[in-house]
């Protein structure tokens, strides 16, 4: 008998499983699919490099800066900042802590008022510099909502409306601003204190890196739990694996099949789309987003990470709300040849990916943390137990591990 049993290899469940052997414990990791990372996967399409979905990498995670040498990855950068599109024109948002001209362009560009200038830069301050802890602590009120933070900050309508409605639907893959307010500043504060970036071969390289401080044949891939069983768990083909302890890291399907009676969630979910174009329509590795609201976000990855593309072709994501349904493509095709100036008739459709457990729904009050322990011998991890990130599953699946090891490896 195995000290623990993890089902499911996505961040949680790897970050779990090697806290527990790096403890001493044995682990068996059951992983259905057939590579670990969970929603976090890449896949090769014809030579290119598709993320299962669009995602980015934040180099201020402390979870991420503890567990990972960031140098193996090859981390490739995104401008800090995003261009935004409107029926007025395209104006660029950075970080003036980074790029001081930045405070010029905007009043340049367009009428953004020295107040919310002031504003945006207090809110920021106050986010980068506070420590992580007390904002974790802070209230977190039914109304605490981003748009509500964002009127307490004095930020205007107009800059809601041109700038953080468009850019933050993408982080948080709604459009209302209604997530939590907390959950809100501990974003903000990591993208101010980071930065964003792709593995040069794709976002699977984050799971693969912490698979490997695992011993070989920890993990068992495509070998999905049926059921928990009273001494450990019984996997789809009839075998069992007892384990004094268990720890569900699964998505929310699976979880929902193991676990009935724990309420999750609900997801959101998000459709993205890989085109390839002769040439980068931008050229530069900048995220663009839409004040219309007909897509997200779009970029070139291949101007982010040429790796991502073979030589003379550019990969272009746009990510939309939902699910593909008929004639989406051909509308988001056309957004497209709008905002970049260009004709995207003869883009081609590599592929699309629609996550439907993208992030989970995180309105107010979200607790950003909580016991991992659901009865006697089981635990379950993942985003949906913290904040929906990274960091989030990561820091639940070490929270897990602690549990456990408290429970079986109690200190005199």
């Amino acid at each position: 008998m195995r000290d623990v049993v993890v089902v499911g290899a996505g961040l949680a469940g790897l970050a779990c499983a090697v806290d527990l052997h790096a403890a001493g414990l044995s682990v068996r990791l059951l992983e259905a699919g057939d590579e670990v990372g969970g929603r976090m996967r890449t896949d090769r399409v014809d030579g290119f490099v598709v993320d299962r979905g669009f995602q980015v990498f934040n180099t201020s995670y402390p979870q991420v800066r503890r567990r990972l040498a960031l140098k193996d990855l090859r981390l490739r950068p995104f401008t800090p900042g995003v261009l935004v599109d409107s029926p007025t024109g395209r104006v660029r948002f950075g970080d003036p802590s980074r790029a001081p001209r930045m405070v010029y362009d905007m009043l340049r560009e367009r009428p953004v008022k020295l107040r919310d200038l002031a504003a945006l830069g207090a809110l920021s301050g106050r986010d980068t510099l506070l420590p992580a802890r007390l904002i974790k602590h802070s209230a977190d009120r039914v109304d605490g909502t981003v748009r509500s933070a964002l009127t307490r900050a004095g930020v205007s309508d107009a800059l809601v409306e041109d700038f953080f409605r468009p850019f933050l639907s993408g982080v948080f893959l709604e459009d209302e601003l209604e997530t939590s307010a907390r959950v809100f500043h501990l974003v903000w504060r990591s993208m101010l204190r980071g930065t964003l970036c792709l593995p040069a071969q794709g976002i699977g390289q984050v799971p693969a890196s912490l698979a490997r401080a695992l011993p070989s044949g920890a993990v068992e891939r495509e070998n999905p739990v049926a059921r928990l069983v009273d001494d450990g768990v019984l996997t789809a083909d009839g075998k069992e694996f007892p384990a004094r302890a268990v720890v569900v890291a699964t998505g929310p399907g699976p979880l929902a099949d193991l676990l009935p009676e724990l309420p999750v969630p609900a997801y959101r979910i998000v459709t993205t789309y890989y085109h390839v174009a002769p040439r980068s329509p931008l050229g530069e590795p900048t995220l663009l987003v839409d004040t219309r609201r007909r897509f997200l976000n779009t970029c070139v990855l291949s101007d982010v990470a040429p790796e991502y593309a073979p030589a003379g072709h550019s990969l272009v994501a746009t990510s939309v709300l939902g699910t593909d349904g008929q004639g989406r493509e051909g509308q988001v095709r056309d957004a497209l040849a709008e905002v970049y100036g260009t004709d995207t008739s003869g883009w081609d459709l590599l592929t699309a990916r629609t996550i439907t457990d993208a992030l989970p729904e995180m309105t107010p009050p979200h607790p950003l943390s909580r016991t991992t322990r659901v009865a006697p011998g089981r635990y379950v991890c993942g985003d949906h137990r913290a904040t929906g990130s990274v960091q989030g599953a990561l820091a639940s699946g070490a929270r897990a591990a602690r549990e456990v090891l408290a429970d079986l490896m109690p200190r005199a």
